[in-house]
């Protein structure tokens, strides 16, 4: 495997359709370490870049990944080292456990060769205040700071996931609980016995951004430039 960046972006655009830019010429390197905190105004691009980089959706331009396109390692191989975690995963059908027994039974996850399991997945949860029990309830069910929390644990703990794409991943929880959350993430990130290399993070707090973000990208139609200073 390359040496160079976990993630290149090289002039991405992206269209709501052929008439509506969202953004284009974007490019932008993830290295190994990298905390990026992504900004930008509502409506920026900034959910529709998470999705370009985890390929859920066209784009033009070039993702890179380990040197190599997306193609070259199967998308749906691809995916789960690339790991988008949606900011409301309440919309999946079911209870978390049936996501997880699903989750066991892709055949991407099995060539993953997953170093997570079940418990370490409910572990992480229950030292963010998540009742095991709650696994078994819908997902419609859970509130929304429930529903947060469950599924970054699973992201984290599956054990796949080199770079994991945080869509405001703590908008619904209180101080305690996000303050957890972050330095479960920033350790994950330190650690050298995680697979978890870097995030990409929306956030719309600055004071959030500051706190776990070790560079800062602003998205505009126009493209994207790279922060040097938090802005608090």
């Amino acid at each position: 495997m390359s040496a160079g960046p976990l993630i290149e972006l090289r002039n991405i655009s992206c269209s709501k359709d052929s008439t509506q830019l969202v953004f284009k010429d974007v490019n932008l390197a993830i290295n190994q370490g990298d905390i990026v905190v992504l900004r930008g105004k509502s409506g920026s691009g900034k959910t529709t870049l998470l999705k370009c980089i985890a390929h859920l959706i066209l784009y033009g331009g070039d993702i890179l990944y380990r040197g190599s396109p997306p193609s070259k390692y199967g998308i749906p191989y691809y995916r789960t080292r690339v790991l988008y975690v949606p900011q409301r995963p309440s919309l999946l059908p079911g209870s978390p456990q049936d996501f997880l027994l699903a989750l066991s039974s892709l055949d991407a996850h099995k060539k993953a060769r997953s170093s997570g399991n079940f418990e370490r997945i409910i572990d992480i949860a229950r030292g963010w205040g998540v009742d095991p029990q709650l696994w078994d309830r819908e997902w419609s069910n859970l509130s929304g700071g429930e529903a947060q929390r469950i599924a970054l644990a699973t992201a984290i703990g599956l054990g796949t996931a080199e770079i994991i794409l945080l869509d405001e991943p703590t908008s619904a929880l209180d101080s305690v609980s996000c303050a957890a959350v972050e330095k479960t993430m920033t350790n994950e990130i330190k650690s050298i016995d995680s697979p978890l290399k870097a995030i990409v993070w929306i956030t719309h707090s600055d004071e959030q951004g500051s706190r776990v973000g070790t560079r800062f990208i602003q998205i505009a139609a126009a493209g994207c430039f790279e922060d040097p200073m938090p802005l608090v």
